[in-house]
């Protein structure tokens, strides 16, 4: 059976590298939305920059699982604020690599029954819309600015990551009308207790509101929005954690393909980015996953947010040309 997966995981590596070439290949032909993917000079060859970034999204995807963060949200502005790469392309493979991992996700979680369609549905209809919306005027928006809009933006989920608290079983007095009407509850099997968890949500409404946010900031900086659907999911709405987070997967594959195909057809995506990340950051997920049950959580926890706080101020400097 393990071999099974592996030999799955690497073909699928393989179909990636085939699509996103020839995808490549075939935007080449219209005007690219960037003059040059390589922003600075440099002495090292081109293959050198393809190598480094795929050993540096291989520990990011060990921290991300080690951490309970998405891939995205670490390697936009790592990748964007330490290589000198254009920014749209960062976001572009960012907003691949976020999707990859939702993809590889996602079925599993809707067979266990954690990630529910009823809840998904009406939130990833808006924050897709939202997203694409999000796309468009991050690729209008001149460099600087989003750099500097972009470390704001991280600067703002590290505190988000530090005060936030979890609920594992929020408690819902009465489902809202909205909820109620769009049928949005469900029960799920906890195996740590092995009780059936009967579950609703409420403050609709204000959900898909701040949903349209996030849908506008996923798109906008290709950071995928876990970091934000979960807290909206969980805190606000009453979903159990659980519950929240496996959604929050599955709504990722929708609005992060979403605002990628703006990303494609503006030619902003190309395999010589997006190809090493996507294979880093899943190769390094599996590592992570491996070390996740001797790790103690709260230790990793610290060091992304140390780690986003320097890759958000560098973006900060960098979008304010104090940092270049």
């Amino acid at each position: 059976m393990k071999q099974f997966y592996q030999s799955k995981f690497f073909i699928f590596c393989l179909v990636t590298l085939a699509g996103l070439t020839l995808t490549t290949a075939a935007l080449a032909t219209t005007e690219p939305t960037t003059t040059a993917v390589i922003t600075t000079t440099s002495s090292i060859p081109w293959w050198g920059w393809p190598l480094m970034l795929f050993v540096v999204c291989f520990f990011l995807g060990i921290v991300a699982v080690l951490g309970g963060v998405g891939g995205g949200v670490l390697f936009v502005p790592i990748v964007g604020g330490f290589f000198p790469f254009h920014l749209d392309f960062v976001r572009g493979a960012g907003l691949l690599v976020a999707l990859s991992g939702a993809l590889a996700a996602g079925p599993g979680l809707l067979r266990s029954g954690m990630a529910n369609l009823r809840l998904a549905l009406p939130m990833a209809l808006i924050a897709s819309s939202s997203a694409i919306v999000g796309a468009m005027i991050g690729l209008a928006l001149p460099t600087n600015v989003i750099q500097t809009s972009l470390g704001l933006t991280i600067l703002a989920i590290v505190l988000l990551m530090w005060m936030a608290k979890k609920s594992e079983y929020p408690h819902v007095p009465n489902a809202d009308a909205l909820s109620t009407a769009l049928r949005i509850h469900g029960i799920y099997h906890e195996q740590s207790s092995g009780k059936d968890v009967d579950w609703r949500v409420h403050r609709t409404k204000m959900g898909m509101v701040l949903f349209t946010g996030i849908g506008v900031l996923a798109g906008m900086f290709g950071l995928g929005a876990g970091w934000a659907n979960v807290p909206v999911l969980n805190l606000l709405m009453g979903a159990p954690l659980k519950v929240s987070v496996s959604t929050s997967k599955f709504l990722l594959s929708i609005v992060d393909t979403s605002a990628a195909w703006v990303y494609l057809n503006q030619g902003a995506v190309i395999a010589m980015i997006t190809v090493p990340s996507i294979i880093g950051i899943m190769l390094g997920s599996l590592v992570g996953v491996a070390l996740l049950k001797k790790t103690d959580a709260s230790i990793v926890r610290k060091v992304v947010i140390i780690i986003l706080s320097l890759a958000g101020t560098r973006a900060l400097l960098k979008g304010l040309g104090i940092w270049n």
